[in-house]
């Protein structure tokens, strides 16, 4: 199967698992970020910083939308993977049954391997996972995204997912965020991922009002309900460019091979000359240059 094609599966794929996929209807990335303090660390296991930067308002002030830094003029490598802790609102009672939406073995492997990431999260998730969702949130190789709390989309015809009400689509982001800091979670950062990945310029005037940064993606790796860990890889390493940003998933019933894919993935993109950081770090980048 060509990588096209893979490509395709992969987004239809996402979109039935109620996970972050597809590309998005409306709005381009928008404009700078802020500058961050000079004394921000940056790079591989570098510690959180005191705040993350994020992206001025786009036209008519809607939420920015951030995809993927621009190549540097230094041509430095980075790349930030990203994981969606995909849980919704109505999945609870499969979760008492027995299904495992997290995967604490891929956070141990990012750990091991020393790799930084962003986490994604749902309210939902953390709700369920208080423990898992504390430990990635108190780590400071990770740094934990908003993806809100039902998982519901947030806009009409997203790959069958239910729609939140227009007039709750911000209480269902605070509901999460409230959900992390129950959790325990601090190192939480202003930035939120679509489910499903759909949005439009309605729902970016909505959530203005939050001054968070909207973050999609460049690479989709294939992960949901995949069974070749080898194919996710090279999608994966196919798809990347230095700046991209990767969606993949930590939820062991949905993306049950991802774990593995790493594997494959991190020593090569390393051998390839590049770097991993979070997308706080690709975004303090990004204003730099």
């Amino acid at each position: 199967m060509t990588i096209t094609a893979r490509k395709m599966i992969a987004v239809a794929l996402l979109g039935a698992a109620l996970a972050g996929c597809g590309s998005d209807p409306a709005s381009a990335p928008r404009h700078s970020a802020d500058r961050p303090s000079p004394s921000a660390p940056q790079g591989e296991g570098a510690p959180k910083t005191a705040s993350a930067p994020t992206l001025a308002p786009g036209p008519g002030s809607l939420t920015p939308v951030f995809k993927r830094a621009p190549e540097n003029p230094r041509g430095e490598k980075v790349v930030a993977l990203t994981f969606d802790a995909d849980m919704t609102a109505d999945q609870g009672p499969r979760a008492a049954g027995g299904e495992h939406f997290d995967n604490p073995g891929l956070i141990a492997d990012l750990r091991r391997m020393k790799v930084p990431a962003t986490v994604f999260m749902t309210g939902r998730w953390a709700e369920e996972y208080p423990a898992e969702a504390r430990a990635i949130g108190t780590d400071p190789a990770f740094e934990v995204g908003n993806h809100s709390y039902s998982h519901y989309a947030f806009k009409s015809d997203c790959y069958g997912l239910p729609v939140v009400h227009k007039d709750a689509v911000l209480a269902d982001v605070e509901k999460a965020s409230a959900q992390f800091k129950k959790a325990g979670v601090t190192n939480a950062v202003p930035y939120f991922r679509f489910p499903g990945g759909c949005y439009d310029d309605e729902v970016l005037r909505t959530l203005a009002p939050l001054k968070m940064t909207a973050v999609q993606w460049d690479v989709v790796s294939g992960d949901a309900f995949a069974t070749d860990a080898n194919a996710v890889a090279e999608q994966v390493l196919a798809g990347v460019r230095p700046g991209s940003l990767v969606v993949m998933h930590c939820t062991r019933s949905a993306a049950p091979v991802t774990d593995t894919a790493l594997q494959r993935i991190v020593p090569e993109l390393r051998k390839r000359g590049y770097r991993f950081v979070k997308v706080s770090d690709l975004i303090r980048g990004a204003a730099q240059h």
